[in-house]
C-alpha cells in the first residue's frame, strides 16, 4: 500500500529505444549524492577503520577523491543553499538554519528567493529532468522556495530539515503533496526506492538526481527486522534519549545506518550498468558538513572527522572539510586523488561548462570539470570563505592554506582570532595569530570584504 502510494507521478513522457545508439553524443547524466553529518573520517577510502562502505570505496577506486574538497557552511540549509547557487555564505540567500511555521503550525526553513538561480533551473535550459529526493531545506510547500519552483521536475522527501530528524516521519512530501505515513516507514528506504525510480523511468533521457538522503543524521536508528553485523562488535555507551530517540547500541547502530547509505550508492550503481548508461552518467557523493556528536553517535571512536580537528558547528575542518568523490567512466582515471582545493559553491559553474551554458557572474563559484577529466587549465581559488549564525557567531577565510578563525563575531569587544598554517598544521593545533599579526591582519581585511550584510541573517553587531 505506501509503495503504491509514495510512487512520483511525474507528468513526462518517455522517450524510448535510442539511449544506447547516442550515449556517447549526448551529455552525461548527473547524479549528486550528498550525504547527512557524514564526516570525512567514516569511508574506507577516506580511512575509516570499522565501518564498510565497500560501494563508495569502489567509486574513489575507480574515479577520483578530492583531498581537501568543502562543505558550503557547517550546517544545512545555508550548505545547501551555497551548493544550489554557487555562492559562499558571505552573500549567499541562505546563511543559517532559520525556521518558519506553516499554517498549520509546521516547521519548515526560511525560503529560497525565486530570483535566485539554481543548479536545477541551469540543467533545464538544456532539457534535461531534474529531481530532487530527499531533504530539500529551503523552503516548504507553496512557498518559491520549493524545489518545484527551484528547477527540479520531482520531489519526494523531507521539505524541512527539522522533520528529517525522525527517520520514522508522520508525512513526507510528493511535489506539493503531503504523504501521512504516520511514523510506521522507514523514511531512507522510500528515499532510495524513489531515487531508483527516477533513474529507471529517465534512464532514456539526460537526467539530474540531487539525491540527499539523512543517513547518517541523528535519530541513530536503523529497522528493527534489520540484520545489523556490527551488533556485539563494540563496547556500547546506551543514549538514554533527549532531543533525539534513545538508542542502546548507538556504536553499532550508526555503523549500521553508514553501511545502508552505502548499499543504497550499490543499487545506484548496479541500476546504472543494468541500464547501460553507467559510462555516461557522473557519479558524485560527498556531505553536506562535518559530522555530529548528536543522539549518542561517538565521533571519537570512529574517528569521524578523520585527521581533523572540529565537528558540525564548528569552522575547523573537521565541520566543513568533507569526503569528494565524482565517478565519470573513461572520462577520470581510475584512482586519482586530486589536491585541488574546491568547495560547494563550485558545483553551478562546473554544470555551467559541463553543458556548455553561461556561467552567472554573481557567484563565488570555479569550475573544477579540468581538475576531474586532467584536461584544460584549472583555475583557482583566491580564497575561500564561512560564515556561521549560532554560537557567538563565527567566521573563517582560507589563503593560500593560511587560515584566520574569527569567534564570537557577534561582540566586537569579545571577538578573537585564531591562525592555522593547514600545510604544516592540518589538524589545526598550533594557534599562531600572535606569531604573525601582518597575516592576521591581511585576512580579516578579506574577510570583511568577504561578508556582505544580509537583513535575513545579520550577526549582533549589525542588528
Amino acid at each position: 500500500m505506501i509503495k503504491k502510494m509514495i510512487l512520483c507521478s511525474l507528468s513526462l513522457n518517455m522517450i524510448g529505444g535510442y539511449a544506447e545508439e547516442i550515449e556517447n553524443e549526448r551529455t552525461p547524466n548527473v547524479i549528486y549524492i550528498m550525504a547527512d553529518d557524514l564526516g570525512i573520517g567514516d569511508l574506507g577510502c577516506y580511512g575509516q577503520q570499522f565501518i564498510k562502505t565497500p560501494a563508495i570505496d569502489r567509486l574513489a577506486a575507480n574515479g577520483i577523491r578530492f583531498a581537501q574538497h568543502y562543505s558550503g557552511c557547517t550546517v544545512s540549509a545555508p550548505s545547501r543553499c551555497s551548493l544550489m547557487t554557487g555562492k559562499h555564505t558571505g552573500h549567499s540567500f541562505i546563511r543559517g538554519n532559520k525556521g518558519v511555521l506553516d499554517d498549520e503550525g509546521i516547521h519548515f526553513d526560511y525560503p529560497l528567493a525565486s530570483e535566485e538561480l539554481t543548479v536545477g533551473e541551469i540543467m533545464k535550459r538544456k532539457d534535461y529532468v531534474t529531481a530532487c529526493i530527499g531533504k530539500w531545506g529551503m523552503g516548504g510547500p507553496g512557498t518559491e522556495g520549493h524545489p518545484n519552483n527551484q528547477g527540479f521536475d520531482c520531489f519526494f522527501g523531507y521539505l524541512g530539515q527539522a522533520n528529517a530528524h525522525r527517520y520514522y516521519p508522520p508525512f513526507l512530501f510528493e511535489n506539493q503533496n503531503k504523504l501521512n505515513l504516520n511514523k510506521k516507514v522507514y523514511s531512507h528506504d522510500l528515499i532510495m526506492e524513489k531515487a531508483l525510480n527516477f533513474i529507471e523511468e529517465n534512464a532514456d533521457k539526460p537526467f539530474f538526481l540531487y539525491l540527499a538522503p539523512t543517513i547518517p543524521h541523528a535519530d541513530i536508528i536503523v529497522p528493527p527486522d534489520m540484520p545489523n553485523e556490527y551488533d556485539g562488535m563494540f563496547e556500547e555507551k546506551p543514549f538514554p534519549g533527549g532531543g533525539y530517540t534513545a538508542q542502546p547500541k548507538p556504536r553499532a547502530t550508526f555503523a549500521a545506518m553508514v553501511s545502508r547509505l552505502d548499499q543504497g550508492v550499490q543499487q545506484i550503481m548496479d541500476l546504472l550498468e543494468t541500464r547501460g548508461i553507467v559510462g555516461n552518467t557522473i557519479v558524485i557523493f560527498t556531505s553536506d558538513n562535518g559530522t555530529h556528536i548528536e543522539g549518542g553517535h561517538d565521533p571519537f571512536f570512529f574517528h569521524s572527522n578523520g585527521a581533523f580537528r572540529g565537528y558540525k558547528r564548528e569552522l575547523y575542518e573537521g565541520g566543513i572539510r568533507t569526503p569528494f568523490i565524482v565517478h565519470w567512466p573513461g572520462k577520470i582515471k581510475p584512482g586519482t586523488v586530486s589536491y585541488h582545493v574546491s568547495a560547494f559553491w563550485d558545483f553551478l559553474p562546473t554544470m555551467c561548462e559541463l553543458i556548455d551554458e553561461q556561467t552567472p557572474v554573481d557567484i563565488d563559484g570555479i569550475s573544477y570539470l579540468p581538475a576531474l577529466t586532467g584536461e584544460g587549465e584549472q583555475l583557482e581559488h583566491d580564497y575561500f570563505y564561512w560564515e556561521f549564525h549560532e554560537q557567538g557567531g563565527k567566521q573563517a577565510i582560507l589563503k593560500n592554506n593560511w587560515k584566520l578563525i574569527k569567534l564570537q563575531v557577534d561582540d566586537p569587544e569579545k571577538a578573537t582570532f585564531e591562525l592555522y598554517n593547514l600545510d604544516r598544521d592540518p589538524s589545526e593545533q598550533l594557534n599562531a595569530a600572535v606569531q604573525y599579526p601582518g597575516i592576521v591582519n591581511k585576512l580579516h581585511l578579506l574577510m570583511e570584504k568577504a561578508h556582505q550584510p544580509s537583513i535575513l541573517y545579520p550577526f549582533e553587531y549589525e542588528k
